[in-house]
């Protein structure tokens, strides 16, 4: 009969797996060539361990890629459940450049990764993009965006964040565009009847 105390249960499956993503995170960030061997020392388990979960490099890069932007995605409901709908998405957005401009040095372990399997912007983005729109969805509720923004509109918008060098004097930068964008979203809303007219029937004028 196998010893009971030999077989990891759930939950211990469980941390060994958030053990080995936080520290390939770290590893990756700092090196993106470092072998999995090292990884799975540093996190305390063993190479059978690892491979069951893990079964070879580029699952590991990719999940390590879609668990970070779960949790950036997962600060979205946290932050509506107690801030105002706009406070929430103007610190929502804050918290992605964080993430993009610290994850930075990921970017070559991602790209190798990525190769021959399809796009990195397909890698992961599900549940951004929900996030996204429970936040833009928020906001029109609110009365605190124009009504119709997609989530395509807002990352358009803030394009330029990836363009930001991490290594630079990124946060201003990052601020002011953000600041901009979100004077863009609130252009129009409330539903103020004359700018929603002058939107759709660009060409007519208001009697003075």
């Amino acid at each position: 009969m196998r010893d009971a105390r030999s077989t990891p249960t759930r939950p211990d499956a469980q941390r060994n797996r958030e053990r080995i993503l936080a520290v390939a995170l770290a590893e990756l960030t700092r090196a993106a060539d470092t072998p999995v061997s090292v990884i799975a020392k540093k996190a305390g388990v063993g190479q059978g361990t690892f491979y069951r979960n893990f079964p070879h490099r580029e699952a590991l890069v990719l999940e390590v890629y879609r668990y970070e932007m779960q949790q950036v995605a997962d600060t979205a409901a946290q932050l509506l459940d107690d801030r105002p709908a706009d406070q929430a998405l103007r610190e929502w957005m804050d918290r992605l450049a964080r993430y993009a401009m610290a994850k930075a040095g990921l970017g070559d372990a991602l790209r190798a990764a990525t190769s021959g399997h399809g796009s990195l912007a397909q890698v992961g983005h599900g549940p951004v993009t929900e996030a996204v729109t429970l936040l833009l969805e928020a906001n029109e509720t609110a009365g605190t965006i124009r009504p119709g923004v997609t989530p395509d509109d807002f990352f358009l918008a803030i394009a330029g964040l990836w363009q930001l060098d991490p290594h630079s004097d990124w946060q201003p930068r990052a601020a002011r565009l953000f600041d901009l964008v979100t004077d863009g979203l609130r252009a129009g809303a409330g539903g103020d009847p004359g700018i929603e007219h002058m939107r759709r029937h660009p060409d007519q004028r208001f009697p003075g």
